[in-house]
């Protein structure tokens, strides 16, 4: 079994863990629960969260990579591109370059290295539906670039438990408790830490069938409480992650919970 010193985390708002607490409480998320089960096993791990929410893959490479590099991990997690793909424009050459300047970066430097292709994003929000073919080969990149460098994947696109709405909170951007919990899982198991397993993709018990009307309210609800707001950002140029530093910059000991 490997055992691990220093953990660092890089990414955006769902490795920040954002909807996992809130801003009065602070948010733990995936990333917090997966240094805790490395702790578990690894006594004495530190562990760094340099994630800020909104940020692009690019802004995530150029203000992220260097500092991760100086912390030198033994372990690392990259999730990034989300914010990239749901925007005009995308390129996906481009941003999958990214990801891969990542991770050679950081499995060059010894870490082993974490990576995350992206569920199916138009059964979370049916809007979203038309990016299909968009995503599919963004992961498809995602894929290739991981497997040039040695970096483990979590492949969430083929499990239908990552697009339950219990795992995803309101804005069906962020994950809830639970789907940080899977996640969370989900690269406990790449990383093969005891205890670990596939249960991370288990299917939840069903829910019941909504009516027709039901499901288009929550449409409306949804497109006017979060999807106009996110636009209204764009237009302006304006992200959630402006004047926003890294989650946790420095190495710290993770404290484990009784």
């Amino acid at each position: 079994m490997s055992t691990f010193e220093r953990y660092v985390a890089l990414g955006d708002s769902q490795t920040e863990g954002m909807n996992d607490g809130d801003e009065r409480t602070g948010y733990r998320g995936w990333a917090d629960r997966l240094a805790a089960e490395l702790a578990a096993c690894s006594p004495g791990l530190r562990y760094a969260n340099l994630a800020v929410r909104g940020k692009l893959a690019h802004q995530v490479r150029a203000e992220q990579l260097g500092p991760a590099l100086a912390l030198r991990p033994d372990v690392a997690t990259v999730m990034a591109g989300m914010n990239d793909l749901v925007r005009p424009g995308f390129d996906a050459v481009a941003v999958s370059a990214e990801l891969e300047a990542m991770y050679a970066a950081l499995a060059g430097a010894g870490a082993r290295v974490v990576t995350f292709t992206f569920p199916d994003i138009g059964r979370i929000a049916p809007i979203a539906a038309r990016l299909r073919p968009r995503l599919l080969d963004f992961n498809d990149r995602i894929r290739a670039a991981a497997g040039r460098h040695g970096v483990l994947v979590v492949d969430t696109y083929p499990h239908d438990v990552t697009v339950d709405p219990r795992l995803w909170s309101h804005d069906r951007i962020h994950a809830t408790s639970l789907g940080h919990t899977r996640i969370a899982a989900a690269a406990a198991h790449a990383l093969e830490l005891p205890g670990s397993g596939p249960s991370w993709c288990d299917p939840l018990p069903p829910l019941p069938a909504l009516p027709s009307w039901r499901r288009a309210g929550a449409e409306l609800a949804w497109a006017g409480s979060f999807l106009g707001p996110w636009l209204w950002r764009r237009l302006r140029g304006r992200s959630s992650g402006d004047g926003r530093t890294a989650k946790q910059p420095d190495l710290l000991p993770v404290i484990l919970s009784d």
